[in-house]
């Protein structure tokens, strides 16, 4: 292993303890400075800041609202994100010539003559082409989990 050599510029340099925080002369095994634990009700940096952003969220809410009302793109946005979130896109019922019962690559080729003749959307005929993959997927773990078990069967 190659030794580490200290440039000049960081002679004397005593790095922290890992996590940057506590006594750099804390050794592991020498008993506890505060063997009691944290005081209780002591609170900690990050409780004061978010109990200072509850305290002010009302005024700040007024303040973005105002603006928004002031004509402020900006806070308008914010505002109506809350208020009036983006709507999905919603699928809707497809009828189209299906058998089930075909084999998964016929099944594709119907969903997509279905997608020339515009009776399926795009997208939806996406998700109908996956969702066909994944069965298919499943069924072929099914057949091989049932191979296996005949297979298993006759060697005993």
């Amino acid at each position: 292993m190659a030794e580490y050599v200290q440039p000049d510029w960081l002679k004397g340099h005593m790095p922290k303890r890992a996590g940057g925080a506590g006594n750099a002369n804390w050794k592991k095994g020498m008993p506890s400075p505060n063997p009691a634990g944290r005081p209780k009700g002591i609170i900690d940096k990050r409780q004061k800041v978010s109990q200072a952003l509850v305290d002010d969220a009302p005024k700040v809410t007024r303040v973005v609202i105002d603006a928004a009302l002031q004509g402020d793109i900006q806070a308008a946005g914010l505002v109506l994100s809350r208020v009036a979130p983006t709507l999905r896109a919603q699928c809707q019922r497809v009828e189209f010539d299906f058998d089930a019962t075909a084999p998964a690559a016929r099944q594709v080729e119907q969903v997509l003559q279905a997608i020339a003749e515009g009776k399926v959307a795009p997208d939806v005929g996406k998700q109908i082409i996956e969702a066909i993959s994944a069965l298919s997927s499943v069924r072929a773990v099914e057949e091989l989990e049932h191979r296996i078990i005949e297979l298993e069967a006759r060697q005993i």
